[in-house]
Protein backbone atom coordinates (compact mmCIF):
# COMPACT_ATOMS: atom_id res chain seq x y z
CA UNK A 1 0.00 0.00 0.00
CA UNK A 2 1.12 3.81 -0.70
CA UNK A 3 1.19 6.32 1.78
CA UNK A 4 -0.88 9.19 1.36
CA UNK A 5 -1.53 11.13 4.59
CA UNK A 6 0.07 14.36 4.47
CA UNK A 7 2.70 15.38 7.18
CA UNK A 8 1.60 18.11 10.21
CA UNK A 9 -2.02 16.94 8.94
CA UNK A 10 -3.19 18.45 12.47
CA UNK A 11 -2.11 21.63 13.11
CA UNK A 12 1.90 23.52 12.61
CA UNK A 13 4.92 22.79 14.92
CA UNK A 14 4.72 25.33 17.54
CA UNK A 15 7.82 25.03 20.04
CA UNK A 16 5.98 26.77 22.54
CA UNK A 17 3.77 23.63 22.87
CA UNK A 18 7.22 21.83 24.10
CA UNK A 19 8.31 24.15 26.25
CA UNK A 20 7.11 22.01 29.37
CA UNK A 21 8.58 18.85 27.70
CA UNK A 22 11.30 16.90 29.55
CA UNK A 23 10.89 13.46 28.32
CA UNK A 24 10.53 12.36 24.89
CA UNK A 25 9.23 8.81 24.35
CA UNK A 26 10.19 6.92 20.99
CA UNK A 27 8.54 3.76 18.91
CA UNK A 28 11.02 1.69 17.27
CA UNK A 29 9.58 0.03 14.27
CA UNK A 30 8.59 2.34 11.27
CA UNK A 31 9.10 5.42 13.18
CA UNK A 32 12.93 5.36 14.23
CA UNK A 33 13.37 4.03 10.48
CA UNK A 34 11.51 4.63 7.70
CA UNK A 35 8.39 2.54 7.13
CA UNK A 36 9.64 2.48 3.89
CA UNK A 37 12.88 0.74 4.59
CA UNK A 38 12.22 -3.47 4.21
CA UNK A 39 13.27 -3.89 7.93
CA UNK A 40 9.38 -4.79 8.91
CA UNK A 41 8.75 -6.80 5.65
CA UNK A 42 11.29 -8.80 7.09
CA UNK A 43 10.20 -9.22 10.54
CA UNK A 44 6.81 -9.67 9.36
CA UNK A 45 7.97 -12.41 7.36
CA UNK A 46 10.24 -14.66 9.73
CA UNK A 47 6.64 -13.94 12.39
CA UNK A 48 4.74 -16.07 9.18
CA UNK A 49 7.80 -18.34 8.58
CA UNK A 50 7.75 -19.10 12.33
CA UNK A 51 3.50 -19.78 12.62
CA UNK A 52 4.19 -22.26 9.78
CA UNK A 53 6.55 -24.12 11.74
CA UNK A 54 4.76 -24.36 14.67
CA UNK A 55 1.54 -25.35 13.37
CA UNK A 56 2.58 -27.32 9.95
CA UNK A 57 0.42 -24.29 8.37
CA UNK A 58 0.90 -23.50 4.63
CA UNK A 59 1.97 -19.49 3.61
CA UNK A 60 -1.69 -18.04 3.59
CA UNK A 61 -2.97 -19.83 6.48
CA UNK A 62 -0.10 -18.64 8.74
CA UNK A 63 -0.31 -15.11 7.32
CA UNK A 64 -4.18 -14.97 8.41
CA UNK A 65 -3.67 -16.60 11.65
CA UNK A 66 -0.78 -13.96 12.44
CA UNK A 67 -2.74 -10.92 11.03
CA UNK A 68 -5.85 -12.18 13.57
CA UNK A 69 -4.23 -12.09 16.11
CA UNK A 70 -2.03 -8.95 15.61
CA UNK A 71 -4.93 -6.94 15.08
CA UNK A 72 -7.45 -8.71 18.19
CA UNK A 73 -4.15 -8.69 20.75
CA UNK A 74 -2.42 -5.61 19.25
CA UNK A 75 0.59 -8.28 18.41
CA UNK A 76 1.04 -11.39 16.91
CA UNK A 77 2.76 -12.90 19.96
CA UNK A 78 0.32 -11.79 22.48
CA UNK A 79 -2.29 -13.95 20.35
CA UNK A 80 -0.18 -17.10 20.41
CA UNK A 81 0.44 -16.62 23.76
CA UNK A 82 -3.38 -16.27 24.58
CA UNK A 83 -4.15 -19.75 22.83
CA UNK A 84 -0.48 -21.56 23.12
CA UNK A 85 1.95 -22.20 25.83
CA UNK A 86 4.81 -20.86 23.64
CA UNK A 87 8.50 -19.48 24.10
CA UNK A 88 8.21 -15.89 23.98
CA UNK A 89 11.93 -15.10 24.09
CA UNK A 90 12.66 -17.86 21.54
CA UNK A 91 9.76 -16.31 19.04
CA UNK A 92 11.50 -13.24 19.83
CA UNK A 93 15.34 -14.43 18.94
CA UNK A 94 13.64 -15.84 16.00
CA UNK A 95 11.55 -13.02 14.19
CA UNK A 96 14.33 -10.49 14.96
CA UNK A 97 17.26 -12.47 13.41
CA UNK A 98 17.41 -10.19 10.16
CA UNK A 99 19.78 -8.82 8.39
CA UNK A 100 19.60 -4.71 9.01
CA UNK A 101 22.65 -3.84 6.42
CA UNK A 102 19.69 -2.10 4.03
CA UNK A 103 19.43 1.02 6.40
CA UNK A 104 22.14 3.47 6.65
CA UNK A 105 22.89 5.80 9.70
CA UNK A 106 20.49 8.75 9.32
CA UNK A 107 22.97 11.67 10.25
CA UNK A 108 20.15 14.30 10.45
CA UNK A 109 17.93 12.12 12.88
CA UNK A 110 20.86 11.50 14.83
CA UNK A 111 21.54 15.21 15.35
CA UNK A 112 17.34 15.93 15.68
CA UNK A 113 17.54 13.64 18.54
CA UNK A 114 20.75 14.72 20.05
CA UNK A 115 19.33 18.08 20.36
CA UNK A 116 16.69 17.44 21.75
CA UNK A 117 16.66 18.29 25.45
CA UNK A 118 15.35 16.17 28.55
CA UNK A 119 15.51 12.61 28.11
CA UNK A 120 15.02 10.08 25.49
CA UNK A 121 13.39 6.83 25.37
CA UNK A 122 12.52 4.30 23.33
CA UNK A 123 9.04 2.25 24.33
CA UNK A 124 8.59 -0.80 21.56
CA UNK A 125 6.66 -4.12 21.60
CA UNK A 126 9.66 -5.41 19.52
CA UNK A 127 12.81 -7.08 21.83
CA UNK A 128 15.30 -4.85 23.75
CA UNK A 129 18.01 -6.80 21.14
CA UNK A 130 16.36 -5.91 18.61
CA UNK A 131 16.07 -2.40 19.42
CA UNK A 132 19.40 -1.53 19.73
CA UNK A 133 20.37 -3.50 16.79
CA UNK A 134 18.25 -1.43 14.62
CA UNK A 135 19.49 2.15 16.76
CA UNK A 136 23.31 1.38 15.68
CA UNK A 137 22.67 0.72 12.00
CA UNK A 138 20.79 3.94 12.22
CA UNK A 139 23.60 5.78 13.46
CA UNK A 140 21.49 6.26 17.11
CA UNK A 141 23.45 4.55 19.52
CA UNK A 142 23.83 6.27 22.83
CA UNK A 143 21.27 8.96 22.16
CA UNK A 144 18.66 6.84 24.05
CA UNK A 145 18.96 6.02 27.91
CA UNK A 146 16.50 3.05 28.12
CA UNK A 147 14.63 0.68 25.79
CA UNK A 148 11.40 -0.68 27.66
CA UNK A 149 10.88 -2.96 25.57
CA UNK A 150 7.87 -6.40 25.38
CA UNK A 151 9.40 -8.28 27.66
CA UNK A 152 10.09 -5.20 30.44
CA UNK A 153 6.16 -4.74 30.17
CA UNK A 154 5.47 -8.79 31.18
CA UNK A 155 4.74 -9.26 27.26
CA UNK A 156 2.07 -7.46 26.99
CA UNK A 157 1.74 -5.03 23.91
CA UNK A 158 0.99 -1.57 23.41
CA UNK A 159 -1.60 0.05 22.98
CA UNK A 160 -2.55 -2.26 26.59
CA UNK A 161 -2.87 0.70 29.64
CA UNK A 162 -0.92 -1.48 31.60
CA UNK A 163 1.90 -1.43 29.26
CA UNK A 164 2.60 2.76 29.49
CA UNK A 165 1.77 2.60 33.12
CA UNK A 166 4.29 0.45 33.74
CA UNK A 167 6.81 2.10 31.72
CA UNK A 168 5.89 5.61 33.16
CA UNK A 169 6.30 4.10 36.77
CA UNK A 170 9.82 2.16 36.16
CA UNK A 171 11.30 5.46 34.62
CA UNK A 172 9.79 7.81 37.04
CA UNK A 173 8.11 10.01 33.47
CA UNK A 174 5.35 13.20 33.90
CA UNK A 175 3.33 11.70 31.53
CA UNK A 176 2.02 15.59 31.17
CA UNK A 177 5.58 16.62 30.34
CA UNK A 178 6.24 14.52 27.91
CA UNK A 179 5.76 13.43 24.08
CA UNK A 180 4.99 9.93 22.24
CA UNK A 181 6.10 9.62 18.51
CA UNK A 182 4.79 6.18 17.17
CA UNK A 183 3.61 5.03 13.72
CA UNK A 184 0.11 3.18 14.90
CA UNK A 185 -2.96 5.28 15.75
CA UNK A 186 -4.19 2.76 18.17
CA UNK A 187 -1.11 3.43 19.76
CA UNK A 188 -1.29 6.61 20.73
CA UNK A 189 -4.88 6.86 22.34
CA UNK A 190 -3.88 5.60 26.12
CA UNK A 191 -0.87 8.18 25.88
CA UNK A 192 -3.38 11.00 25.14
CA UNK A 193 -5.53 9.95 27.96
CA UNK A 194 -2.61 10.42 30.29
CA UNK A 195 -1.81 13.82 29.14
CA UNK A 196 1.56 13.39 26.44
CA UNK A 197 1.59 15.24 23.25
CA UNK A 198 0.95 12.64 20.58
CA UNK A 199 2.88 12.42 17.11
CA UNK A 200 1.97 10.03 14.45
CA UNK A 201 4.79 9.35 12.50
CA UNK A 202 3.71 8.39 8.53
CA UNK A 203 5.45 7.16 5.73
CA UNK A 204 6.54 9.95 3.09
CA UNK A 205 3.91 10.60 0.35
CA UNK A 206 4.43 7.80 -2.33
CA UNK A 207 6.38 5.34 -0.13
CA UNK A 208 5.09 2.08 0.92
CA UNK A 209 2.96 1.91 3.69
CA UNK A 210 4.02 -1.74 5.79
CA UNK A 211 0.61 -1.07 7.81
CA UNK A 212 -2.34 -2.83 8.17
CA UNK A 213 -5.31 -1.51 6.69
CA UNK A 214 -6.80 -0.86 9.59
CA UNK A 215 -4.05 0.92 10.97
CA UNK A 216 -3.80 4.08 8.42
CA UNK A 217 -5.14 7.45 8.70
CA UNK A 218 -7.37 9.05 6.35
CA UNK A 219 -7.44 12.67 6.03
CA UNK A 220 -9.97 12.84 9.34
CA UNK A 221 -7.06 12.70 11.78
CA UNK A 222 -8.46 11.34 15.45
CA UNK A 223 -8.25 13.87 17.95
CA UNK A 224 -6.09 11.27 20.46
CA UNK A 225 -3.66 12.19 17.32
CA UNK A 226 -2.09 16.03 17.98
CA UNK A 227 0.30 15.86 15.36
CA UNK A 228 0.88 14.32 12.58
CA UNK A 229 4.20 14.01 10.52
CA UNK A 230 6.41 12.23 7.68
CA UNK A 231 9.88 13.66 8.40
CA UNK A 232 10.85 12.66 12.22
CA UNK A 233 14.19 14.56 11.63
CA UNK A 234 12.34 17.76 10.82
CA UNK A 235 9.71 17.73 13.02
CA UNK A 236 12.19 17.45 16.25
CA UNK A 237 14.24 20.01 14.37
CA UNK A 238 10.89 22.35 14.30
CA UNK A 239 9.60 21.29 17.92
CA UNK A 240 12.76 22.88 19.70
CA UNK A 241 13.58 25.76 17.50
Amino acid sequence: MTAGTPADARRPVAPAAFAQVDTWVFDLDNTLYPAGSDLWPKIDQRITLWIMARYGLDGLSARALQKFYYERYGTSLRGLMETDAIDAESFLRFVHDIDRSSIAADAPLAAAIAALPGRRLILTNGSRFHALATAEALGLAGLFEDVFDIVSGDLLPKPEPAVYERFLARHGVDPTRAVMLEDIPRNLVVPKALGMITVLVVPKPGDLDPREAFEIVSEAVPAHIDYVTSDLAGFLRAAVA
